[in-house]
């Protein structure tokens, strides 16, 4: 406790002696306005005020200050003061703007706020224009709050989630700063050098707060915000808002501020609600307050989001620049609730300086050496925002709490009680050592009991091993998993080892090995819990499988960035297997299982001649234009939506006992994934491929075509699947070309459409074809519905599926699940 005060009443100290001008703001019932905004007049050199109305002004000189404060909703007031000694005290009383409409001129046939809205769509493009380039300082603060947290989760103690709630169930999770230089090059160039990170409770931990992930820009068409958002001000705007004008004012410099309504036209849209401010006869923005439902921004979790933007008139550059943003959150989900904020401030702006290309590289975000060690005089001297009370406690309460959880007493004693064997672990149990970061234990996991007739029902158990190094970025692990069938009275075995070397390259190496029953379709394209119900309720057993004993080894690493070097090399002996049951729960009459043999389900004879074989895969995964976030410690990479992903591959079969089934295969594979602005999102797959010395290779080595005969999918989209093919109808062993393509309109259409608009779901279309030389070209056409459900919980997507081979195959309708 003695302790917890003296931090206190040093911050409290630090704080006022490095703090050059400080004060309150309220209004006028002394109430604190949180985020003003303070610049000395005609700089891009300021602060802003806390959620307490607190302000720090950090200057240097002894002089006479022309001091600018500005706060939506309120008269902007300007103080000239001389400062003869530091820390100077200055408190300001702001007082509220009064809005009206007295000046404007109505014109009955079009609304006013329609013309100013005009006038700003025609001027975008130029404003956007205007800042070619520039430097500024950067300053970000995030804080996200729990407010009611659940006991449990499906049965799973939720705990105090680290100590960060408190005895009502709330507290701060997450808390941290960031500090960096960041640079701009129009129209898409930003580079960010953090010079200082801060995480409450995490003297190593680095913030995520960065200029990337909140750089938007409302004279662009769209704005990134989890889904492609409608600009009030784009091209296209009147197609999604109504617009009404509230008012106008003056500012300080005698520009005419006009504040108009922004009113979406369809409660479902990618769009905002809220207020815009435009400068008269400029056509700028001069603030906006702005808010987005999580329905609208397909954020799931988030109830409401609230951005915020004010900016600045520079003089001298004739430019409206950024000069602080917020962002307020609220979510549920889960029993979870909470809410939360991220602050950003630009400042000491340097406008159109000489930058080029060659300034920008990939690497957009890169911290300074020891960015994570600075004290906390440094950050009560440089924080622009200073801190609130309850962000002070945290910090110092966590600061002293991770002292504590870092002691081997404590960490023995957590140890002691996690450690402890109970009734309940039975099915599953870890021993940890926190002190060696070592885990242990193993795990029979009663979710895992499934059904094939080969097996007949399986249980499986894993035991794993775990040794932490360097905070998690190597690691080596040891791992072994048992299966066991009930009918053919089989157990098999399978184990790993592996080792991660770094977090930068992500190094791999891993070595394994045993016996395991395997689809012929090693991308398992029914997996065993869907097989189980098709097999037990519908009597239809479409998983074919076979034995393979093997060790295998396995390396991968990123060699440079963008490209991804894989490589493996295993030996393996592989044996048919036969069904070993006839079990159904509602056995049809005149129906029986089929074989086990795919090439032709009616008969029981092996598809391939048991034999051993040595297999080698090469792979090389390229992200053309992929930037990246360097970490001290990782590389976080960033895909580019620009440009596709390609995947170059090679694959061998040399020593086989049966020589026929030796073979060569080169093939590649080239993805992507875009929004197309406000139309939705396009995704295709393109897959093609060629054998050689393959005409009698076992069957297991063809080229193998997701397909789906039960008509439900769990995956996320269908750009890897044929939804109305037979898993094994087209595999072959010579050349194919695969191609898939889909569009979400993610609103575009049926959000246009009274009534149905209401329902929020999404049309998606798609398009799907296979060749081979062996047979007819393949081709699927799709339409679906997707994001259908209620509230928060949309799982479900329903599509119409019809499919040609040489001529008019099928339909069929397919329910797809999506649980995360």
């Amino acid at each position: 406790m003695t302790k917890n005060l003296l931090n206190l009443l040093f911050i409290a100290f630090s704080t006022f002696a490095s703090a050059q001008i400080i004060g309150t703001i309220t209004d006028q019932k002394n109430e604190p306005l949180p985020f003003v905004n303070i610049l000395v007049e005609n700089t891009y050199k300021g602060t802003t005020s806390n959620n307490d109305g607190y302000y720090e002004l950090n200057v240097t000189e002894v002089k006479t200050y022309n001091l600018v404060y500005t706060f939506l909703g309120y008269k902007t007031v300007k103080k000239q003061v001389q400062i003869d000694t530091f820390p100077f005290e200055l408190n300001i009383t702001l007082e509220e703007e009064s809005v009206s409409l007295d000046e404007v001129v109505i014109n009955s046939e079009e609304n006013p706020a329609d013309a100013i809205i005009r006038q700003a769509i025609a001027k975008r493009k130029e404003n956007l224009e205007k800042i070619n380039s520039f430097k500024a300082d950067f300053y970000s603060r995030g804080l996200i709050k729990i407010l009611d947290a659940p006991e449990k989760i499906l049965g799973q103690d939720v705990g105090d989630l680290g100590g960060n709630l408190d005895s009502t169930r709330t507290g701060i999770i997450y808390l941290s700063e960031t500090i960096s230089k960041i640079q701009y090059l129009r129209p898409d160039k930003l580079k960010e050098k953090i010079t200082a990170s801060k995480v409450s409770g995490d003297s190593n931990g680095f913030s995520f707060n960065n200029a990337i992930d909140v750089d938007y820009n409302f004279y662009n068409n769209t704005i990134p915000f989890g889904n492609e958002i409608i600009s009030p001000i784009a091209n296209n705007a009147f197609g999604y808002y109504r617009y009404r004008l509230e008012g106008v004012f003056y500012d300080e410099r005698g520009n005419l501020i006009n504040k108009i309504n922004v009113i979406p036209r369809r409660e479902n849209d990618p769009v905002f609600s809220g207020t815009i401010y435009i400068v008269e006869d400029q056509w700028t923005i001069y603030a906006l307050e702005l808010d987005i439902t999580g329905a609208q921004a397909r954020i799931p979790a988030a109830d409401i989001l609230s951005l915020k933007q004010t900016f600045s008139y520079s003089e001298e550059n004739n430019v409206w620049a950024l000069i602080s943003q917020s962002l307020d959150f609220k979510y549920g989900l889960f029993g979870f609730k909470g809410d939360g904020r991220f602050t950003a401030v630009y400042s000491n702006y340097e406008f159109n300086q000489p930058l080029t290309k060659k300034d920008f590289g990939r690497e957009i975000v890169a911290f300074e050496n020891e960015a994570n060690k600075k004290d906390s005089l440094f950050w009560n001297k440089i924080r622009p925002v200073p801190l609130t009370a309850e962000e002070r406690t945290d910090y110092i309460k966590k600061d002293s709490i991770q002292l504590v959880k870092e002691s081997k007493p404590y960490l023995d004693s957590i140890d002691a009680v996690k450690n402890k064997f109970k009734l309940g672990d039975i099915l599953g149990y870890t021993y940890q050592d926190s002190q060696k970061d070592i885990r242990l234990g193993f795990d029979i996991p009663i979710t895992d009991v499934k059904f094939n007739t080969i097996q007949g029902y399986t249980a499986k158990a894993n035991v794993f091993f775990t040794k932490d190094y360097d905070d998690f970025n190597r690691y080596f692990s040891a791992n072994a998993n048992l299966e066991y069938g009930f009918s053919d009275d089989r157990l098999r075995a399978t184990g790993a080892l592996t080792y991660k070397f770094n977090d930068t390259s992500r190094r791999f190496l891993t070595l394994s090995g045993g016996v395991q029953v395997q689809q012929f379709n090693s991308a398992n394209p029914i997996n065993a819990l869907e097989n189980s119900i098709a097999t037990l309720f519908f009597e239809e057993n479409y998983m074919k499988l076979y034995e393979r004993r093997f060790v295998q080894l396995n390396y991968s690493e990123e060699l440079f960035n963008g490209f991804r070097f894989y490589s493996g090399v295993s030996y393996e002996n592989r044996s048919a297997l036969f069904n070993t049951t006839d079990q159904t729960f509602y056995p049809k009459r005149n129906k029986e299982y089929t074989s086990n043999n795919p090439l032709d389900p009616t008969s029981a004879s092996a598809p391939f001649e048991n034999h051993n074989i040595v297999k080698v895969n090469v792979s090389a995964r390229i992200n053309f234009d992929q930037d990246y976030l360097s970490y001290p410690d990782r590389k976080v990479n960033l895909f580019s939506e620009k440009y596709p992903t390609l995947v170059l591959g090679y694959e061998k079969g040399l020593g086989a006992t049966n020589s026929n089934y030796n073979f060569d295969q080169i093939k590649a594979r080239l993805t992507q994934s875009f929004n197309i602005a406000d139309k939705g999102r396009f995704r295709y797959n393109l897959r093609a491929g060629k054998f050689f010395n393959a005409d009698d290779i076992a069957f297991m080595d063809f080229q193998h075509f997701n397909g789906n005969q039960i008509n439900v999918s769990q995956r996320g989209n269908y750009t890897d699947v044929f939804n109305n093919l037979g898993y094994y109808d087209l595999s072959t062993n010579d050349s194919y070309l695969e191609m898939h393509a889909e569009h979400d309109f993610n609103g575009f259409i049926l959000g246009k459409i009274p009534l149905l608009n209401k329902l929020n779901f999404n049309l998606v279309v798609g398009a799907h074809s296979l060749s081979t030389p062996n047979h007819k070209p393949y081709q699927e056409f799709t339409v679906g519905l997707d994001n259908i459900g209620w509230g928060k919980w949309r799982f479900l997507r329903v599509d119409y599926v019809r499919s040609y081979l040489g001529g008019f195959q099928g339909d069929a309708i397919l329910f797809g699940l999506k649980f995360f």
